[in-house]
C-alpha cells in the first residue's frame, strides 16, 4: 500500500492574495511556494503517496488581528478545502484552519468544520500572535476537540520576538516553537485531561523526543509532578516524519514514540520535491522490519483517518520495548526522589 501523507500543505490562490496584501510573502523564512491541486497529485505520485491530508502552513489566519477577519479567512480556507476533498475524496483530506487566539470563534469553527464540513482534523499553530497552545483560557477549545476525538496537527509558527539574522526560522525556531507548545500541553495537564485528542507534533516533535527527560525534570522542579508521568505524556503525542527521517533524527524518534504514533509527512510544497524525496529516501533506506515500515508509511495514519481504509491492529508491544520503557520510568522516579530530597 502506498503512503499516507499527514503533513502536506496547500496555498489556495485567495489565501496567497490575502497574505501578499498584508505584506507577507514567506513562511518560516521560505518564499510562498507555487501550489495547485494538480501539483499536489503529481508530487504524491513522485513520493508514492496515495492520500494526503492538506493544511495551510503558518501564519494561517493569525495575521488578521481582528477576530471577525481571522474567522472569515479561516472559513474561506475550510470551505475551499472541503470542496476540494469532495472532488478528490480518495486522494485528499484536510485539517481545518482555526482562528486562534480567538477562543470563542475558534470553538465555533471547530464545530462547523468537523461536524458540517467533515474535516479530517484541525491544524493549530504552536503559537498564535504570541499566545501559545496550552496557555490558560483555552479549555473550551480543548473540550470541543475532545468531544469529537479530534486529530489535531500542531504546526510551528514564527517565534514571538525578532528573528536572529542568519538563522532561518524553519531551521531551528520552528522546532523550538513546537516544543514549547508540547511542553505546555504536558506541564499544564492538558494532555492528560483530554486524552481523546490525538495531537500530531510536526517535524518529529521538534526537540521533544531528544529533550523529553530534561523537560520532565524541569516540570518536576516547577510543579512537583512525577517526571515518569510527564514522560508518558510526551511519548503519547503522535509525530510526523516531515524533514525528520534522517539517520540522526529517526533513531531517537523510533525509540521514544509509543507504538503506532509515527506518521509519514512530506511538508510539500514548503519542502521542495527534491528535499521531500531526499527524506523519503532516507526513510526507505533505514533498516526497518516490514511491519514497522508499513506502520510508518500508512497503517498508523489509517488508524487516525479510518475513512481512508482499514489498518491491522497494533501489535503487542515487544518485551524489549516494555523493559526499556520501565527502566526509563524507574530512572525518572529516582530523579524525582532526589529532587524532592533537595
Amino acid at each position: 500500500m502506498a503512503r499516507i501523507d499527514t503533513h502536506h500543505h496547500m496555498v489556495p490562490p485567495f489565501y496567497r492574495d490575502a497574505l501578499r496584501k498584508a505584506g507577507i510573502d514567506e513562511a518560516g523564512g521560505r518564499a510562498l511556494p507555487d501550489w495547485s491541486p494538480d501539483a499536489s497529485l503529481h508530487t504524491m505520485a513522485e513520493l508514492d503517496v496515495r492520500a494526503a491530508i492538506l493544511s495551510v502552513s503558518t501564519p494561517g489566519s493569525t495575521f488578521f488581528p481582528a477576530a471577525a477577519d481571522a474567522t472569515a479567512l479561516a472559513r474561506d480556507i475550510n470551505d475551499y478545502a472541503a470542496n476540494l476533498v469532495a472532488q478528490q475524496r480518495n486522494q485528499f483530506g484536510f485539517f481545518a484552519t482555526i482562528p486562534m487566539p480567538h477562543v470563542e470563534q475558534s470553538v465555533a469553527e471547530v464545530v462547523r468544520a468537523l461536524d458540517e464540513l467533515k474535516a479530517d482534523g484541525v491544524v493549530l499553530l504552536a503559537n498564535n500572535a504570541g499566545i501559545y497552545l496550552g496557555q490558560d483560557g483555552q479549555d473550551d477549545l480543548f473540550a470541543a476537540l475532545a468531544a469529537r476525538s479530534a486529530v489535531v496537527c500542531i504546526h510551528p509558527a514564527d517565534l514571538p520576538g525578532s528573528q536572529v539574522p542568519g538563522v532561518l526560522p524553519f531551521a531551528a525556531d520552528f522546532l523550538l516553537d513546537t516544543t514549547r507548545a508540547a511542553y505546555l500541553l504536558v506541564r499544564n495537564g492538558i494532555r492528560r485531561k483530554y486524552p481523546n485528542i490525538r495531537f500530531i507534533l510536526s517535524h518529529a516533535g521538534g526537540f521533544v523526543p531528544y529533550a523529553s527527560h530534561r523537560m520532565a525534570v524541569a516540570i518536576l522542579a516547577d510543579t512537583g509532578r512525577n517526571p515518569a508521568d510527564s514522560l508518558d505524556d510526551f511519548s503519547s503525542f503522535y509525530f510526523d516524519t516531515a524533514l525528520s527521517s534522517s539517520p540522526a533524527a529517526l533513531p531517537t524518534l523510533l525509540n521514544f514514540a509509543k507504538p503506532g504514533h509515527i506518521t509519514f509527512g512530506s511538508d510539500w510544497p514548503f519542502a521542495p520535491l527534491a528535499a521531500a524525496k531526499l527524506f523519503a529516501a532516507a526513510l526507505e533506506n533505514y533498516a526497518l522490519d516490514d511491519a514497522t515500515r508499513a506502520a510508518l508509511d500508512h497503517d498508523n495514519a489509517l488508524r487516525l483517518f479510518p475513512r481512508l481504509g482499514s489498518a491491522p491492529a497494533l501489535p503487542i508491544r515487544p518485551l524489549r520495548e516494555r523493559v526499556r520503557a520501565g527502566a526509563s520510568r524507574s530512572v525518572m522516579r529516582g530523579i524525582a526522589r532526589l529532587m524532592v530530597g533537595r
